[in-house]
């Protein structure tokens, strides 16, 4: 597309010939990554419905077809940035760890589940903390539901069976922790050297984990 051909053109040229139902995805998928977009260098809070509609080539009026307001734009954009965390853990059960190298593995999946989604873990990183009520309280739930779905996977680790709930959900949050903070670190990294620099510390910090883990003997109170 030439850079000055306007996007209000280019979102109709890839609405024509489609069906009414494909041309509603398509225009619902234009606002999602409008708003992608503009939230590269601003928080949810700062990004207007007129903005959005305006980078997606619509009428204002015609955002609300898609979303009730923009909070719920809002939402949206967080369930699909925990996608990506829960592909990445997704991944990581599927056997696509080293097991020579679990952790370098593990961290070398974060840093890759980063470079390939940047928006997204930009977003989850400065939402989490601030920002809109609503969006906040998204993040910190779908942050609880991981947590509590990595609790039941560690269970089939070696020795880790026999721990208490409480102690698998209290490693699991260090582990989801370990991973968002990683993520974070690697989106504020400028070249290769501190990414690399980002990298050694990661595989520091879950070893540290490892450690812990070798030495609790869990139990119930």
């Amino acid at each position: 597309m030439n850079s000055r051909t306007p996007k209000s053109q280019s979102s109709r040229s890839r609405r024509d010939g489609l069906s009414r139902e494909e041309r509603k995805e398509v225009t619902r998928r234009a606002i999602v990554d409008a708003a992608l977009a503009l939230l590269e260098n601003r928080s949810f809070s700062a990004l207007s419905l007129r903005e959005v509609t305006r980078e997606a080539g619509i009428v204002p009026a015609a955002f609300y077809r898609h979303f009730e307001s923009m909070d719920a734009l809002g939402l949206v954009l967080i369930d699909e940035s925990f996608r990506a965390l829960r592909d990445m853990l997704r991944g990581a059960r599927a056997g696509k760890l080293d097991p020579n190298r679990v952790i370098e593995s593990s961290v070398d999946i974060v840093i890759a589940s980063v470079n390939e989604r940047r928006e997204h873990w930009r977003l989850i990183g400065r939402e989490r903390n601030s920002g809109v009520t609503v969006l906040r309280y998204a993040i910190r739930t779908e942050i609880r539901l991981i947590t509590s779905e990595l609790a039941i996977d560690l269970t089939r680790f070696p020795g880790l069976h026999t721990w208490t709930g409480e102690d698998l959900n209290i490693l699991a949050t260090l582990i989801v922790n370990a991973m968002i903070s990683i993520a974070e670190a690697i989106e504020d990294a400028k070249d290769a050297a501190a990414i690399e620099d980002v990298r050694r510390t990661a595989v520091k910090q879950l070893r540290l984990i490892v450690v812990g883990i070798t030495g609790w003997h869990s139990s119930t109170p």
